[in-house]
């Protein structure tokens, strides 16, 4: 249990650190006051303070803020301090402000995933036949277990996706597939069958398939630093997508919040713990699904997140003017109670499957 709550803080504290120092950074670029930086809520435990800011770490350590002047537009604000108020700058600036956070998050599953990448390689699963299925297509037509696809039409596959891109996008036209059996090449002609395919949210589509099961032999590619990032983006808009995908399904009704799998601090304690019992790579690989989690949640358009921040500042392009502060207010308090209720449900759901 202290491994977890350990791994927790830490994960926890990194991701909290870059989500604030987004917003840090782009307050300090375009002159906005800071008065805290916070790791953490609740009462100060140490920290340091430096010309106008307390850069401080506080006693709950399950989010962080950066406090800065004038963020509070009904505050009182003396006149010397108004260059450096939050709500005194232009729209564009505070919308950049607030923005940087869910972004920072973002920039760093990108730099996480890019150094996984760069240092260990890709790794893919090569065209290799692990199972094939009864009265399917690939039987039919002699493919048998262990070959490894080498060729499609004459063109050549190398992995288990080149593989699974020229079959569906067969469109049902025969295919002429090259397999490698015990150092020999053999030739098959197949049509690929249109069948319904589930994906992970149970939905159905259909596709062609031969039918066969990928083996468990594998190919590792040596990436440089270019090749790297760019599969470290390409990875993070996956998982950003797959998120997306999710919260939609969730809010349309298609998808369940138990079937979600949503989870509070302690399944996510418990996660890092076992993540971290795996080793270095398993917890930086959670640590930026997590980053992109807690972007893509902060940018939902709920009041008292940044997404609802935004949704506000939007509102006032539109309108050419400031949102009433009475409306703000119950926004705010709106948002709140919805955000409370919902810390309320994870947290009873840790408990419950705790016990389990």
């Amino acid at each position: 249990m202290i491994n977890n709550i350990t791994a927790f803080i830490v994960v926890l504290g990194v991701l909290v650190f870059f989500h604030e120092f987004g917003h840090f950074l782009f307050a300090k670029l375009f002159g906005v006051g800071v008065e805290k930086f916070s790791l953490g809520f609740g009462p100060r435990l140490f920290g340091k303070q430096y010309k106008q800011t307390d850069y401080r770490v506080s006693a709950i350590p399950l989010g962080g803020y950066v406090k800065m002047i004038g963020e509070d537009p009904e505050a009182d604000i003396d006149p010397e301090d108004i260059p450096l108020s939050f709500t005194h700058k232009p729209l564009w600036q505070k919308t950049l402000i607030v923005a940087a956070g869910p972004v920072f998050n973002f920039l760093l599953a990108i730099i996480i995933f890019s150094a996984i990448f760069y240092s260990f390689g890709l790794v893919v699963p090569k065209a290799s036949v692990g199972e094939v299925a009864e009265a399917g297509p690939a039987q039919k037509a002699g493919i048998k277990k262990n070959d490894l696809i080498v060729a499609i039409n004459n063109k050549k596959i190398v992995t288990w996706n080149d593989m699974a891109e020229n079959i569906r996008a067969s469109k049902g036209e025969t295919l002429k597939i090259s397999v490698s059996r015990n150092e020999e090449i053999l030739n098959f002609d197949i049509i690929p069958e249109k069948r319904e395919i589930k994906d992970i949210f149970g939905d159905t589509k259909k596709e062609y398939i031969i039918g066969i099961i990928a083996g468990d032999d594998f190919l590792k590619k040596d990436l440089n630093p270019i090749q790297a990032l760019q599969y470290g983006t390409h990875r993070s808009f996956e998982v950003v997508n797959l998120i997306g995908t999710s919260i939609v399904k969730m809010v349309s009704g298609r998808l369940s919040a138990k079937e979600m799998e949503i989870g509070g601090p302690i399944m996510i304690a418990q996660m890092a713990g076992e993540q971290a019992k795996k080793g270095i790579v398993s917890l930086l690989f959670f640590t930026a699904l997590l980053s992109i989690n807690l972007a893509v949640l902060n940018l939902l358009p709920i009041p008292v997140l940044d997404g609802g921040h935004l949704l506000i500042f939007l509102i006032e392009a539109i309108i050419r003017r400031p949102v009433n502060i009475n409306i703000k207010r119950k926004a705010q308090q709106i948002g709140f109670s919805l955000l409370m209720a919902l810390t309320v449900y994870v947290v009873y759901s840790d408990i419950v499957k705790l016990f389990k």
